[in-house]
Protein backbone atom coordinates (compact mmCIF):
# COMPACT_ATOMS: atom_id res chain seq x y z
CA UNK A 1 0.00 0.00 0.00
CA UNK A 2 1.50 3.44 -1.12
CA UNK A 3 2.66 5.83 1.51
CA UNK A 4 0.97 9.33 1.22
CA UNK A 5 2.47 10.76 4.43
CA UNK A 6 5.28 10.15 7.35
CA UNK A 7 5.08 11.64 10.84
CA UNK A 8 4.08 10.77 14.51
CA UNK A 9 1.06 10.55 16.66
CA UNK A 10 1.88 12.55 20.10
CA UNK A 11 0.07 13.06 23.09
CA UNK A 12 1.42 13.73 25.92
CA UNK A 13 5.38 12.88 25.99
CA UNK A 14 4.67 9.88 23.98
CA UNK A 15 5.28 9.86 19.91
CA UNK A 16 4.56 7.05 18.00
CA UNK A 17 5.81 7.21 14.42
CA UNK A 18 3.41 6.43 11.51
CA UNK A 19 3.51 5.99 7.96
CA UNK A 20 0.02 7.12 5.87
CA UNK A 21 -2.08 5.04 3.73
CA UNK A 22 -5.19 6.01 1.85
CA UNK A 23 -8.06 3.99 3.15
CA UNK A 24 -10.23 4.50 0.29
CA UNK A 25 -9.84 4.76 -3.39
CA UNK A 26 -12.48 6.38 -6.52
CA UNK A 27 -14.02 3.76 -8.32
CA UNK A 28 -15.41 6.43 -10.57
CA UNK A 29 -15.38 5.66 -14.25
CA UNK A 30 -13.48 8.18 -15.89
CA UNK A 31 -13.93 9.67 -19.30
CA UNK A 32 -12.30 11.99 -21.37
CA UNK A 33 -13.78 15.50 -23.29
CA UNK A 34 -13.66 14.27 -26.56
CA UNK A 35 -14.18 16.71 -29.71
CA UNK A 36 -17.48 15.67 -31.27
CA UNK A 37 -15.95 16.43 -35.11
CA UNK A 38 -13.02 14.94 -34.92
CA UNK A 39 -13.03 12.32 -31.91
CA UNK A 40 -9.55 13.77 -30.69
CA UNK A 41 -9.45 14.30 -26.85
CA UNK A 42 -9.49 17.53 -25.52
CA UNK A 43 -6.05 19.41 -23.70
CA UNK A 44 -6.23 21.77 -21.00
CA UNK A 45 -3.49 24.51 -21.11
CA UNK A 46 -2.62 27.48 -18.38
CA UNK A 47 -2.96 30.04 -20.29
CA UNK A 48 -2.71 34.22 -19.28
CA UNK A 49 -5.98 35.95 -20.82
CA UNK A 50 -3.50 38.82 -21.15
CA UNK A 51 -0.35 37.89 -22.59
CA UNK A 52 -2.31 35.08 -24.59
CA UNK A 53 0.30 32.78 -23.64
CA UNK A 54 0.93 28.99 -22.14
CA UNK A 55 2.03 29.26 -18.29
CA UNK A 56 4.73 26.98 -17.25
CA UNK A 57 4.53 26.03 -13.86
CA UNK A 58 7.47 27.68 -12.61
CA UNK A 59 5.93 31.00 -13.65
CA UNK A 60 2.92 30.47 -11.22
CA UNK A 61 2.52 31.74 -8.08
CA UNK A 62 -0.64 32.40 -5.64
CA UNK A 63 -2.94 35.44 -4.84
CA UNK A 64 -5.91 36.24 -2.72
CA UNK A 65 -8.36 38.39 -4.81
CA UNK A 66 -9.57 40.87 -1.49
CA UNK A 67 -11.51 42.97 -4.29
CA UNK A 68 -12.40 42.07 -7.97
CA UNK A 69 -9.36 42.24 -10.10
CA UNK A 70 -6.62 42.73 -7.02
CA UNK A 71 -4.80 40.48 -5.63
CA UNK A 72 -2.15 39.63 -2.56
CA UNK A 73 0.50 37.47 -3.86
CA UNK A 74 2.16 35.11 -1.89
CA UNK A 75 5.33 32.65 -2.89
CA UNK A 76 5.73 29.39 -2.56
CA UNK A 77 8.34 29.90 0.29
CA UNK A 78 6.28 32.77 1.86
CA UNK A 79 3.69 29.95 2.08
CA UNK A 80 5.47 27.19 3.94
CA UNK A 81 6.58 29.77 6.27
CA UNK A 82 3.45 30.31 7.73
CA UNK A 83 3.06 26.74 7.69
CA UNK A 84 2.80 25.25 11.67
CA UNK A 85 7.02 23.75 12.52
CA UNK A 86 4.60 20.63 13.60
CA UNK A 87 3.68 19.51 10.24
CA UNK A 88 4.71 16.02 10.82
CA UNK A 89 3.26 15.56 13.84
CA UNK A 90 -0.35 14.26 14.71
CA UNK A 91 -1.05 15.80 17.69
CA UNK A 92 -3.70 14.45 19.88
CA UNK A 93 -5.43 17.31 22.30
CA UNK A 94 -8.30 15.49 23.28
CA UNK A 95 -10.25 11.94 23.95
CA UNK A 96 -13.66 12.02 23.53
CA UNK A 97 -16.57 9.16 22.89
CA UNK A 98 -17.25 8.46 19.01
CA UNK A 99 -21.09 8.94 19.73
CA UNK A 100 -20.65 12.66 20.06
CA UNK A 101 -19.14 13.01 16.89
CA UNK A 102 -21.80 13.45 14.37
CA UNK A 103 -20.85 12.18 10.89
CA UNK A 104 -20.87 15.74 8.72
CA UNK A 105 -17.39 16.10 10.88
CA UNK A 106 -15.77 13.30 8.68
CA UNK A 107 -14.07 14.21 5.42
CA UNK A 108 -11.40 11.69 4.35
CA UNK A 109 -10.20 8.05 6.11
CA UNK A 110 -6.39 7.31 6.29
CA UNK A 111 -5.05 4.03 7.41
CA UNK A 112 -1.78 4.51 10.17
CA UNK A 113 0.72 1.67 9.81
CA UNK A 114 3.95 1.87 12.57
CA UNK A 115 7.14 3.33 11.12
CA UNK A 116 10.45 1.68 11.63
CA UNK A 117 11.17 1.39 15.82
CA UNK A 118 7.12 2.64 16.78
CA UNK A 119 5.75 -1.16 16.83
CA UNK A 120 5.80 -0.79 20.50
CA UNK A 121 4.39 2.78 20.98
CA UNK A 122 1.58 1.83 18.32
CA UNK A 123 0.24 -1.18 20.08
CA UNK A 124 0.32 0.73 23.52
CA UNK A 125 -2.07 3.26 21.82
CA UNK A 126 -3.93 0.81 19.90
CA UNK A 127 -4.56 -0.80 23.40
CA UNK A 128 -5.49 2.43 25.13
CA UNK A 129 -7.85 3.23 23.02
CA UNK A 130 -9.57 -0.35 22.88
CA UNK A 131 -9.74 -0.51 25.95
CA UNK A 132 -11.24 2.96 27.12
CA UNK A 133 -13.63 3.15 24.11
CA UNK A 134 -12.59 6.80 23.67
CA UNK A 135 -11.51 8.37 20.18
CA UNK A 136 -8.06 11.12 19.73
CA UNK A 137 -9.17 14.50 18.77
CA UNK A 138 -5.61 15.82 17.03
CA UNK A 139 -4.41 18.63 14.73
CA UNK A 140 -2.91 17.52 11.32
CA UNK A 141 -1.30 19.23 8.14
CA UNK A 142 -1.71 17.68 5.23
CA UNK A 143 -0.77 18.99 1.52
CA UNK A 144 -0.20 22.43 2.84
CA UNK A 145 -3.81 22.45 4.65
CA UNK A 146 -4.65 22.18 8.03
CA UNK A 147 -7.39 19.74 9.58
CA UNK A 148 -9.00 18.52 12.72
CA UNK A 149 -8.52 14.68 13.00
CA UNK A 150 -10.11 11.66 14.79
CA UNK A 151 -7.52 8.85 15.87
CA UNK A 152 -9.55 5.62 16.09
CA UNK A 153 -9.63 1.91 15.97
CA UNK A 154 -10.52 -0.17 13.21
CA UNK A 155 -9.96 -4.12 12.84
CA UNK A 156 -7.06 -4.24 14.84
CA UNK A 157 -5.65 -1.02 12.94
CA UNK A 158 -5.32 2.93 13.78
CA UNK A 159 -7.36 4.95 11.79
CA UNK A 160 -7.19 8.83 10.90
CA UNK A 161 -10.46 10.55 10.07
CA UNK A 162 -9.93 14.28 8.60
CA UNK A 163 -12.68 16.38 9.70
CA UNK A 164 -13.75 19.76 9.04
CA UNK A 165 -13.57 22.12 11.66
CA UNK A 166 -16.75 23.84 12.63
CA UNK A 167 -16.78 27.06 10.79
CA UNK A 168 -16.67 24.76 7.60
CA UNK A 169 -19.93 23.31 8.34
CA UNK A 170 -23.10 24.87 7.32
CA UNK A 171 -25.95 25.06 9.85
CA UNK A 172 -29.33 23.16 8.89
CA UNK A 173 -31.24 25.88 10.07
CA UNK A 174 -30.14 27.80 5.99
CA UNK A 175 -31.91 24.51 4.36
CA UNK A 176 -35.04 26.77 3.20
CA UNK A 177 -38.57 24.91 2.99
CA UNK A 178 -37.95 22.41 5.95
CA UNK A 179 -40.94 22.09 8.22
CA UNK A 180 -40.53 22.80 11.54
CA UNK A 181 -43.83 22.08 13.05
CA UNK A 182 -46.07 19.55 11.31
CA UNK A 183 -48.83 17.30 12.55
CA UNK A 184 -48.88 13.82 11.35
CA UNK A 185 -51.30 11.77 11.28
CA UNK A 186 -50.81 8.76 14.14
CA UNK A 187 -51.96 6.03 11.31
CA UNK A 188 -49.33 6.82 9.06
CA UNK A 189 -47.05 7.43 11.67
CA UNK A 190 -47.27 3.78 12.99
CA UNK A 191 -47.21 2.24 9.43
CA UNK A 192 -43.69 4.36 8.65
CA UNK A 193 -42.32 2.47 11.46
CA UNK A 194 -43.54 -0.99 10.90
CA UNK A 195 -41.81 -0.62 7.73
CA UNK A 196 -38.84 0.95 9.17
CA UNK A 197 -38.78 -2.26 11.64
CA UNK A 198 -39.01 -4.72 8.47
CA UNK A 199 -36.24 -3.05 6.53
CA UNK A 200 -33.67 -3.27 9.56
CA UNK A 201 -30.97 -5.12 9.90
CA UNK A 202 -27.09 -5.55 10.37
CA UNK A 203 -24.94 -3.29 8.14
CA UNK A 204 -23.38 -5.26 5.48
CA UNK A 205 -21.46 -3.30 3.10
CA UNK A 206 -20.75 -5.85 0.91
CA UNK A 207 -24.53 -5.84 -0.74
CA UNK A 208 -24.48 -2.34 -1.31
CA UNK A 209 -22.96 -1.71 -5.19
CA UNK A 210 -22.89 1.14 -7.30
CA UNK A 211 -25.54 -0.13 -10.14
CA UNK A 212 -24.98 2.94 -12.57
CA UNK A 213 -20.97 1.76 -12.67
CA UNK A 214 -22.18 -1.53 -13.44
CA UNK A 215 -24.09 -0.38 -15.85
CA UNK A 216 -21.99 1.89 -17.25
CA UNK A 217 -19.40 -0.67 -17.54
CA UNK A 218 -21.35 -3.43 -19.34
CA UNK A 219 -22.64 -0.93 -22.37
CA UNK A 220 -18.83 0.04 -22.40
CA UNK A 221 -18.01 -3.60 -23.23
CA UNK A 222 -21.55 -3.85 -25.58
CA UNK A 223 -19.63 -0.96 -27.41
CA UNK A 224 -16.64 -2.53 -28.01
CA UNK A 225 -17.68 -6.02 -28.52
CA UNK A 226 -20.23 -4.27 -31.32
CA UNK A 227 -16.71 -1.86 -32.67
CA UNK A 228 -19.17 1.18 -31.75
CA UNK A 229 -15.71 2.84 -30.89
CA UNK A 230 -14.43 5.90 -32.61
CA UNK A 231 -10.66 6.24 -33.16
CA UNK A 232 -9.41 9.53 -32.34
CA UNK A 233 -6.98 11.03 -35.21
CA UNK A 234 -3.31 10.44 -35.25
CA UNK A 235 -1.98 13.52 -33.53
CA UNK A 236 -0.25 16.06 -36.34
CA UNK A 237 3.53 16.33 -36.27
CA UNK A 238 4.63 18.86 -34.59
CA UNK A 239 4.68 22.60 -35.77
CA UNK A 240 8.22 23.49 -35.28
CA UNK A 241 9.22 20.55 -37.33
CA UNK A 242 6.96 21.07 -40.11
CA UNK A 243 8.04 24.96 -40.07
CA UNK A 244 12.05 23.11 -40.33
CA UNK A 245 11.23 21.30 -43.27
CA UNK A 246 10.04 23.91 -45.30
CA UNK A 247 11.88 26.09 -44.00
CA UNK A 248 14.91 24.09 -45.56
CA UNK A 249 13.26 23.33 -48.66
CA UNK A 250 12.40 27.23 -49.18
CA UNK A 251 16.29 27.92 -48.53
CA UNK A 252 17.43 24.86 -51.26
CA UNK A 253 14.83 26.93 -53.82
CA UNK A 254 16.11 30.43 -53.09
CA UNK A 255 19.88 29.14 -54.03
CA UNK A 256 18.65 29.26 -57.48
CA UNK A 257 18.40 31.90 -59.66
CA UNK A 258 14.66 32.96 -60.91
CA UNK A 259 14.04 31.14 -64.53
CA UNK A 260 14.61 33.57 -67.42
CA UNK A 261 11.68 34.28 -69.76
CA UNK A 262 12.50 33.77 -73.26
CA UNK A 263 11.18 36.61 -74.90
CA UNK A 264 10.80 34.74 -78.23
CA UNK A 265 8.93 31.98 -77.75
CA UNK A 266 7.26 32.68 -74.38
CA UNK A 267 8.90 29.80 -73.15
CA UNK A 268 9.82 29.94 -69.27
CA UNK A 269 13.33 28.31 -68.82
CA UNK A 270 13.52 25.70 -66.03
CA UNK A 271 16.37 24.92 -63.58
CA UNK A 272 17.94 21.97 -65.79
CA UNK A 273 17.86 24.07 -68.93
CA UNK A 274 19.20 26.94 -66.94
CA UNK A 275 22.08 24.75 -65.61
CA UNK A 276 22.79 23.02 -68.82
CA UNK A 277 25.83 24.03 -70.82
CA UNK A 278 24.57 26.81 -73.40
CA UNK A 279 25.23 26.48 -77.48
CA UNK A 280 26.68 29.56 -78.96
CA UNK A 281 24.45 30.48 -81.47
CA UNK A 282 26.34 31.67 -84.83
CA UNK A 283 24.83 33.83 -87.49
CA UNK A 284 25.47 33.42 -91.18
CA UNK A 285 27.21 36.16 -92.25
CA UNK A 286 25.43 37.84 -95.78
CA UNK A 287 27.74 37.99 -98.88
CA UNK A 288 27.33 41.59 -98.92
CA UNK A 289 29.00 41.98 -95.64
CA UNK A 290 31.01 45.43 -96.25
CA UNK A 291 27.90 46.75 -97.19
CA UNK A 292 26.25 46.06 -94.61
CA UNK A 293 28.80 47.18 -92.20
CA UNK A 294 28.76 50.46 -93.84
CA UNK A 295 24.83 50.64 -93.59
CA UNK A 296 25.27 50.43 -89.97
CA UNK A 297 28.32 52.61 -89.35
CA UNK A 298 25.93 55.06 -91.35
CA UNK A 299 22.85 54.78 -89.30
CA UNK A 300 24.94 55.43 -86.63
CA UNK A 301 26.21 58.17 -87.83
CA UNK A 302 23.37 59.54 -88.80
CA UNK A 303 21.30 59.05 -85.41
CA UNK A 304 23.99 60.61 -83.80
CA UNK A 305 23.74 63.64 -86.10
CA UNK A 306 20.10 63.67 -85.37
CA UNK A 307 20.20 63.21 -81.70
CA UNK A 308 22.36 66.69 -81.89
CA UNK A 309 20.02 68.72 -83.67
CA UNK A 310 17.86 69.78 -81.15
CA UNK A 311 16.55 72.75 -82.45
CA UNK A 312 15.71 72.11 -85.83
CA UNK A 313 12.33 72.04 -87.15
CA UNK A 314 10.03 68.95 -86.43
CA UNK A 315 9.76 68.10 -89.85
CA UNK A 316 13.59 68.08 -90.38
CA UNK A 317 13.99 66.05 -87.49
CA UNK A 318 11.43 63.62 -88.71
CA UNK A 319 13.24 62.83 -92.49
CA UNK A 320 16.48 62.58 -90.69
CA UNK A 321 15.17 59.77 -88.50
CA UNK A 322 13.33 58.41 -91.50
CA UNK A 323 16.49 58.41 -93.38
CA UNK A 324 18.64 56.53 -90.87
CA UNK A 325 16.25 53.76 -90.95
CA UNK A 326 17.23 50.73 -93.09
CA UNK A 327 15.16 47.95 -93.21
CA UNK A 328 16.99 45.24 -91.46
CA UNK A 329 15.63 42.54 -94.15
CA UNK A 330 17.27 44.54 -96.87
CA UNK A 331 20.99 45.70 -95.49
CA UNK A 332 20.88 41.60 -95.07
CA UNK A 333 20.44 41.14 -98.23
CA UNK A 334 22.62 43.89 -99.52
CA UNK A 335 19.23 45.14 -101.16
CA UNK A 336 18.54 49.15 -100.95
CA UNK A 337 21.74 49.65 -99.51
CA UNK A 338 23.93 52.82 -101.06
CA UNK A 339 27.23 54.38 -99.28
CA UNK A 340 27.02 56.70 -96.49
CA UNK A 341 27.68 59.89 -98.48
CA UNK A 342 24.89 59.54 -100.93
CA UNK A 343 22.42 58.92 -97.95
CA UNK A 344 23.63 62.22 -96.28
CA UNK A 345 23.50 64.26 -99.56
CA UNK A 346 19.56 62.69 -99.98
CA UNK A 347 18.81 63.91 -96.24
CA UNK A 348 20.31 67.31 -96.81
CA UNK A 349 18.45 67.75 -99.76
CA UNK A 350 14.95 66.46 -98.65
CA UNK A 351 15.37 68.21 -95.49
CA UNK A 352 16.49 71.93 -97.69
CA UNK A 353 13.12 70.58 -99.88
CA UNK A 354 10.98 70.43 -96.77
CA UNK A 355 12.29 74.33 -95.11
CA UNK A 356 11.91 76.10 -98.85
Amino acid sequence: MHTVWKGAISFGLVHVPVKMHTATEDKDISMRMIHKECGSPLSYVRTCPVCDKEVAWDEIIKGYEYEKGRYVLFDKEELEQLQEEANRAISIIDFVDLQEIDPVYYQKTYYLSPDQAGANAYQLLREALNETGKIGIAKVTLRAKSSLAAIRVLNNCLVMETMFYPDEIRSSSQVPNVPEQVKVNPKELEMAKLLISQLSTAFEPEKYTDEYRERLLERIGQKIAGEEVRTAPAAQPTANVVDLMAALQASIDAMKSPAPISTDTGHIQTAAEEAAPRKRRTKRKPAAAPEETAVQSGGLAAAEETATVDDAPRGRRKARSTAARVPTKQAASGEGTEPTTKRRKSTKKSADGEKS
